[in-house]
């Protein structure tokens, strides 16, 4: 065999392995889609992407990673309660604050996978122990939500997330209280404090992370967000207003 027909049968193999297999790009794995697109055939041919294929509305922070629908509809109705729309700007439900508690409890922070939670534990010593229990913050946050189901059945008859925003205010300021019991060794107030802390930051998180639609809660607080530089302003005796800038401002040309 010659030199170039070896060299030939050499392309074509590889050609064919891309094709069949994939290409792998940056530690991800492209299926043939994708491939077509970095291989070619032995002919020249044109193509146009078809704009009904546009994906620019899609949404992927509004994908469950944890949660059920029922548990979702239950968070989402207490941070609401906690962070309500008013005159001045949007409440949690807005904000998709439930989406964002959802997304940190699927990973790290959810499983605490960073933190050290090996006993002994003692449930009932000062706050400024930390965290003092052998659950992580998915079983705290189940338990959280069958308590506040639990309760919505017992006082109203009903689903937490289908009763009046004064019955679940209720409800809630009993869990914050330790008015109810929880089926675990830790206080309801531990759950309370949980939620209130992690719909707080979702108000007010990067939307990168799920929360913070729009940027509204920055807006709501003149927060410029993530700015390259504030040279043009840092001398400047008033105040300036700056419209905000998220984490993937960037990529955004």
């Amino acid at each position: 065999m010659s030199e170039k027909e070896n060299f030939t049968e050499k392309r074509s193999t590889r050609r064919n392995f891309l094709k069949n297999s994939g290409l792998t790009i940056g530690g991800l794995v492209l299926g043939g889609a994708v491939t077509s697109l970095v291989t070619k055939k032995d002919e020249t041919i044109t193509t146009t992407a078809d704009p009904s294929h546009s994906h620019s509305t899609a949404n992927y922070n509004q994908a469950l990673m944890f949660f059920t629908p029922e548990q979702y509809s239950t968070i989402e109705a207490a941070t609401e309660q906690i962070f309500p729309e008013t005159e001045i700007g949007p409440g949690a439900k807005s904000l998709l604050v439930a989406y964002f508690i959802d997304h940190q409890l699927a990973g790290a922070w959810g499983l605490n996978s960073k933190e050290y939670t090996q006993g002994p534990f003692s449930p009932e010593a000062s706050p400024l122990f930390g965290y003092q229990t052998h659950l992580n913050r998915q079983q705290i946050f189940t338990l959280g939500i069958n308590l506040l189901n639990d309760e919505a059945k017992k006082r109203f008859d009903n689903t937490f997330y289908s009763i009046t925003a004064e019955q679940q205010v209720e409800i809630l300021k009993a869990v914050e209280a330790d008015e109810v019991t929880m089926k675990a060794a830790i206080k309801p107030s531990f759950f309370f404090k949980l939620l209130r802390g992690a719909t707080l930051e979702g108000a007010y998180s990067d939307p990168l992370y799920g929360g913070n639609k729009d940027m509204a809660g920055w807006k709501m607080k003149n927060f410029p967000g993530h700015q390259m530089s504030f040279k043009n302003i840092i001398e400047k005796e008033e105040f300036v207003a700056i419209e905000p800038q998220g984490l993937n401002a960037q990529h955004n040309h």
